[in-house]
């Protein structure tokens, strides 16, 4: 399939440079200030260049970006007007609007292609509006990549059936994680742990949208879209959740007694991210020290009730380049 990536930090230069081992061709990259797009693929329509076009070269793609701050010499709306099958869109996450990502997604389904989502902005944030311009279009939006990286989460949902899960929960947020897993592990408090998850690069320098609960509730909102609208036949009798309908708790106010007073009674505190087709939630919770939410470092878990398979659990890389390429890769071959 013919892609065009828009977005090119961690993810989607990932793409770039896996495509082709999953089978794919990329026509056309663009950042927010410059775009590389192949020869004879600009402004073509849906059946042209199919036999002729050539993609664009991933290793000088990402060299330039490194290099000079750029992907290319053409025009970031030259990428939108490209012709691809599909589009990923993998610009970094705004809420409110979620615009510019809501945008290109739109503009890729009024053309009648397929998008791909790795940005949880449009999927959290105006879901029954997208769902509207899917309704109106031939193409299609995947947006595995939006939740827990490389973890399955949204197709296992789909795979059960929305109407038969209950409740997603888990543990959503690495970098919460790993401050979570050493003021445990060594019995430090809240402000020594995220000074060294800064120096190992786990944190951001602002932290707020993992530590405060941001991304996780993101993720969640997202999750229980999936179960509002997949349980219903008419989209019209769906709840939509924005991040203003979860509850959100962060973990900065976890001090490090509360996980020293939790060992002591076999327990220790996870960030838990909880999803239904009714409410989301994020708050830090104790759990089980050698329970299956429990996992360590940067680890995330999706846990999936459903009625009648029991409770189902997967862990994994839950961000990274490669691992969340990898999930956007999976939604382009599902649309194949």
């Amino acid at each position: 399939m013919r892609l065009a990536v828009i977005g090119a930090g961690a993810v989607g230069r990932s793409v770039v440079e896996l495509a082709d081992e999953y089978g794919h061709e990329v026509v056309a990259v663009a950042d927010s200030s410059s775009a590389a797009v192949a020869d004879g693929t600009e402004g073509r329509g849906s059946g042209a260049g199919r036999d002729d076009a050539v993609g664009v070269d991933p290793d000088a793609v990402v060299a330039r970006k490194a290099e000079r701050g750029i992907v290319g010499d053409d025009d970031p709306a030259d990428a939108l007007a490209a012709d691809y099958e599909a589009l990923v869109e993998a610009t970094p996450t705004t809420l409110g609007d979620a615009e510019p990502g809501f945008s290109h997604v739109t503009a890729a389904l009024e053309r009648d292609r397929h998008a791909v989502l790795a940005n949880k902005g449009p999927v959290a944030e105006r879901f029954g509006d997208l769902r509207a311009a899917v309704d109106d279009s031939a193409g299609e939006i995947r947006f595995e990549a939006t939740v827990g990286g490389a973890i399955p989460a949204v197709s296992t949902v789909e795979d059960i059936e929305p109407g038969h899960v209950t409740a997603v929960r888990g543990v959503l947020n690495g970098t919460a994680n790993f401050i979570l897993t050493r003021m445990a592990a060594e019995g430090l408090d809240y402000d020594h742990v995220l000074a060294e998850a800064q120096d190992l690069g786990v944190a951001e320098a602002d932290p707020s949208f993992d530590v405060d609960g941001t991304d996780a509730a993101l993720k969640c909102v997202i999750l229980a879209n999936v179960l509002s609208f997949g349980a219903v036949d008419d989209p019209a009798d769906a709840r939509e959740f924005t991040l203003d309908d979860a509850d959100v708790e962060g973990i900065r106010d976890v001090p490090g007694s509360a996980l020293r007073l939790a060992a002591e009674d076999g327990r220790t505190v996870r960030l838990i991210g909880e999803a239904t087709g009714e409410t989301v939630r994020v708050a830090p919770r104790l759990v089980p020290e050698n329970g299956t939410l429990a996992v360590s470092g940067t680890q995330n878990i999706v846990q999936i009730e459903t009625s009648h398979a029991g409770r189902l659990n997967i862990s994994g890389r839950g961000a990274g380049g490669p691992e969340t390429a990898s999930a956007v890769l999976g939604d382009v071959g599902r649309l194949g």
